[in-house]
């Protein structure tokens, strides 16, 4: 490969890396908005997990400038440390998203609506799958392992989406309240994986993501 394109691809992984960050930051704010004024649990946890998941991006974008300069892939201190902040506050959002989520099974809440459940979710996997095809892409063109576990683990962000679209069209075809709120059920349980993995990754150990393919 020649330098030339090495620096390309370089500058494309760079370029996710901050679409990623960005288009979180987007979709954790609407998420937030509307879930907060709908009153629709899932959604609003969905975008909690959203402003997360910028956490890790920032760690993945500052890798790869590092991995630009030197190509050493090892993590060093500021991204294990954003890699401890993430996984802290994905427990942090499991542990509201539980004792929200019973509560509102418990007081038999009902949302507003959970249409913009339904739009955010079609979104966001669309975006995502875009994402990991692209990552996917740029690491394997560079032999990349810590680019391959990035978009490995994006997929994670797709059954989060996937949990929400179900949980909102499900809301939206029986007027079932319980339903938005085992949507937040489910996504604080995947919040809890995406949390341990985030540990792992900061001691040293390989991706071993929920996401992963089988």
């Amino acid at each position: 490969m020649t330098r030339s394109s090495k620096s390309n691809l370089h500058s494309r992984a760079n370029y996710l890396a901050l679409f990623t960050i960005i288009y979180n930051i987007v979709e954790g704010g609407i998420s937030t908005w509307m879930g907060a004024a709908d009153e629709t649990l899932a959604l609003f946890g969905f975008g909690l997990d959203s402003f997360i998941e910028v956490i890790s991006a920032v760690g993945v974008w500052h890798m790869l400038q590092r991995i630009k300069t030197n190509g050493g892939e090892s993590r060093d201190e500021f991204e294990q440390r954003a890699l401890r902040i993430t996984g802290g506050a994905f427990y942090l959002l499991t542990t509201g998203l539980v004792i929200s989520g019973l509560l509102s099974i418990y007081q038999q809440h009902k949302p507003e609506t959970t249409l913009w459940g339904i739009v955010i979710s079609l979104a966001s996997i669309s975006f995502m799958w875009y994402l990991i095809r692209q990552k996917t892409k740029v690491g394997r063109a560079l032999e990349s392992q810590a680019i391959l576990a990035d978009a490995a683990c994006s997929r994670a962000c797709v059954y989060l989406s996937l949990v929400l679209m179900i949980s909102s069209v499900g809301y939206e075809l029986t007027g079932i309240g319980s339903l938005d709120a085992i949507g937040a059920l489910l996504i604080a349980w995947l919040a809890f994986k995406e949390g341990r993995e985030s540990f792992d990754k900061a001691r040293g150990l390989n991706c071993s993501c929920c996401c992963t393919k089988s």
